[in-house]
């Protein structure tokens, strides 16, 4: 695969006709200066005379306001990466419109004053090739050329003939530079290095629900959020109006992640974590594993169903609806029926409720057309709000307050016990009721998992919101009744659900995918393996596949396709020396480029933070934005899923592991801390380290 990088040449030379780099720099210049001009068009427009009132204005104007950002040219994000040069082939099945010409590859559309396109977006049907043409299958390219950039400069491309025979099948180099490249700031897009297996996942159909198990480094964050970005390209209309959302584990994540959507051209994706879905009560407690293993058990939900079907009373006497000199009455066996029936439907509590007034209100209907009057929808909706029907409403079917019926629920030992028997054993009852009930909901002192229970059983009573898509990522960690509460964000949408079995670091994280997609809502979903990896280090990645066979003994090991096998060192010490030397690993790894994270267990870090900051070494926290001048991030063990830095100190694994409320979980924790090096890792320890580790 011919390689070209710029060469000190004569201004003459350089300037050529015929000198390719020079004519793609020519071409990115023309590209940018395009840009300028499609978002100068889009400041320019006038509205004023176009919406019919105000209300339309303010609309228009912020669609406008939205092209216009997305327009910004990002001096330092290359506007293209690649060039597709399609093959004149008549009587060949090619790519519709594509016949015989080149295309520009890139983040977004650019067009010229013509209308005619200089950069196609990397999501249209045009660009698939870029990332799934191989010499085996060409897909009529004859020529794919990838380009390299510094700061923003076009300074070398690479091409790739893939109906030349004589030309090897070989590794890119450019790509390969993108994929190693130092990582400072927040995490990047990986839209010109995207490999064949993860695009079939980024074009899936919306239709359907994906489930993405992928090793450390394999990309399947960035996976899940080019995901997003394409289907927002090919169902816009849709998705627009249904809306979409990524899930992530934390605040920390979410802030690392933020900057990928924007750099693709989308700026309208919501982010949340699973406890801002429910965060319906203030959260100021915690619960013991053993605590949240219960409440956390789709158990729980069958409990929650009974206490809020249990607030429906069969009548005790009929009602009587006075309209002027006429008393209509609807038995109690009438009323036994329709109250049978609405719960036989199965339908919310709150629509039931809802429904009721309207029903006792056409038996009475019924009565009056058998007299010989006429009524219609407005006496109908009328003897709905009649007095003597909202108190017999009132006395059958009473509103429910979620957070209510769950405080009690947890207080009240004998109303668990109705509602629980034959669901949960008696220990487990005692497991999940407080040892000092609340007072009220607003002085309780809720958990997360408590917050969760009380979203289950608003959705009992009043449907919850669905959106068109939902992405799940580090999935492995929630507890059934997340994956519920996240299920009926999307359950009349799709979800594309990221995660990694080994990554499971909560007590009650999930051993299966099948299992976990049952919870969701979404069962048969397609379970997409990616095994290998990006950006971890070859010889990092096989010593934390040593842990493997004690935390996901039925998953495959990961391979890494990096060229350098990157920097891996383990570093004994004493007791009494572990501190200054984890300050001496950290003060190595700022020698050399990139970002570094300094892990360690929650027990830890007050005296990391301590002896770092009597060393001189400034510390960010985890997802704060690391620059230049500020690249070493302390990150609890906690926090570290999902984030990546170019060095990683690893301070004592024993006591990560020691951190954790057990022995299996530990050791997933450790996988979690040992995988988050894209260059190197070094391990600093005065204990022992985990036996699993052993050679």
């Amino acid at each position: 695969m011919p390689s070209h990088a710029q060469d000190q040449k004569a201004e003459t030379t350089e300037h050529h006709e015929n000198d390719p780099l020079e004519r793609e720099r020519r071409h990115l210049a023309a590209s940018r200066s395009a840009l300028r001009a499609m978002r100068a068009d889009a400041e320019a427009l006038n509205i004023k005379d176009v919406a019919a009132n105000w209300v339309n204005a303010q609309v228009l104007q912020g669609e406008i306001d939205a092209r216009i950002k997305a327009l910004a040219d990002l001096s330092h994000t290359p506007l293209f990466f690649g060039r597709l040069d399609y093959l004149h082939a008549p009587g060949v099945d090619v790519a519709e419109g594509a016949e015989g010409e080149d295309f520009y590859i890139g983040r977004r559309h650019v067009h010229d004053a013509d209308g005619d396109p200089m950069v196609i977006d990397w999501r249209a049907p045009v660009s698939q090739p870029f990332y799934r043409a191989s010499k085996k299958d060409p897909m009529d390219l004859r020529l794919r050329r990838r380009f390299g950039y510094t700061g923003g400069e076009l300074t070398a491309y690479e091409d790739e003939h893939l109906t030349d025979p004589a030309e090897a099948e070989q590794t890119s180099k450019l790509l390969q530079t993108e994929i190693e490249r130092p990582r400072v700031g927040p995490m990047r897009d990986i839209v010109a290095t995207i490999q064949p297996e993860q695009d079939e996942i980024v074009r899936a159909g919306i239709g359907g629900t994906v489930c993405v198990q992928g090793a450390p480094g394999t990309g399947k964050t960035a996976v899940g959020l080019h995901r997003v970005a394409y289907l927002l390209y090919a169902h816009r209309e849709r998705l627009a109006r249904a809306g979409t959302l990524v899930i992530g584990p934390n605040k920390s994540f979410l802030h690392y992640i933020e900057q990928v959507l924007p750099a693709l051209g989308e700026l309208e994706v919501k982010q949340a974590t699973v406890d801002d879905l429910v965060a319906h009560v203030e959260v100021r407690g915690a619960d013991d594993a053993a605590a949240a293993m219960v409440k956390g058990d789709a158990r729980m939900a069958e409990v929650l169903r009974r206490a809020v079907r249990a607030h429906v009373t069969m009548p005790t006497e009929g009602c009587v609806v006075v309209r002027g000199s006429r008393r209509w009455r609807v038995p109690v066996y009438e009323l036994e029926e329709i109250v049978t029936q609405l719960l036989d439907r199965g339908i919310r509590y709150g629509a039931g409720r809802e429904a009721l007034p309207h029903r006792i209100a056409h038996a009475v209907l019924v009565q009056m057309e058998r007299a010989g009057e006429a009524p219609d929808d407005r006496v109908q909706d009328a003897v709905a709000r009649n007095a003597a029907v909202k108190a017999t409403v009132k006395e059958i079917w009473p509103p429910v307050d979620p957070a209510k019926l769950v405080l009690r629920l947890l207080s009240d030992a004998d109303f668990l016990a109705e509602h629980a028997d034959g669901v949960l054993t008696d220990e487990e009852q005692k497991t999940v009721l407080w040892t000092k009930p609340a007072r009220s909901v607003r002085s309780a002192k809720w958990s997360p998992a408590d917050a969760v229970l009380i979203d289950e059983a608003r959705d009992l009573v009043e449907r919850t919101h669905s959106l068109g898509h939902v992405v799940l990522d580090e999935a492995q960690d929630l507890s059934p009744m997340q994956y519920r509460a996240v299920g009926r964000r999307c359950s009349t949408g799709s979800a594309t659900v990221l995660g990694d079995i080994a990554q499971g670091t909560t007590p009650w994280s999930t051993d299966t995918w099948e299992e976990a997609l049952a919870h969701l809502g979404k069962p048969g979903a397609e379970v997409e393996e990616l095994t290998q990896g990006f950006r971890v280090p070859r010889e990092v990645i096989a010593y934390a596949s040593r842990l493997l066979p004690a935390i996901a003994p039925d998953l495959s090991e990961a391979t890494s396709i990096r060229e350098s096998p990157g920097d891996f060192g383990i570093r004994p010490t004493t007791a009494e020396a572990l501190d200054a030397a984890v300050v001496g690993a950290c003060r190595d790894a700022l020698a050399r480029e990139g970002s570094i994270g300094l892990i360690a267990a929650e027990p830890r870090i007050p005296a990391l933070r301590a002896a770092l900051a009597d060393a001189g070494l400034a510390t960010l926290e985890p997802g704060e934005e690391t620059s230049a001048d500020a690249r070493l991030t302390l990150v609890p063990a906690t926090l570290a899923k999902g984030l990546e830095y170019d060095y990683v100190v690893l301070d004592e694994p024993a006591a990560l592991v020691d951190a954790e409320p057990d022995h299996r979980t530990g050791l997933r924790r450790l996988y979690v801390c040992l995988t988050r090096a894209v260059s190197g890792l070094t391990i600093v320890h005065a204990a022992p380290l985990p036996e699993e580790l052993a050679d």
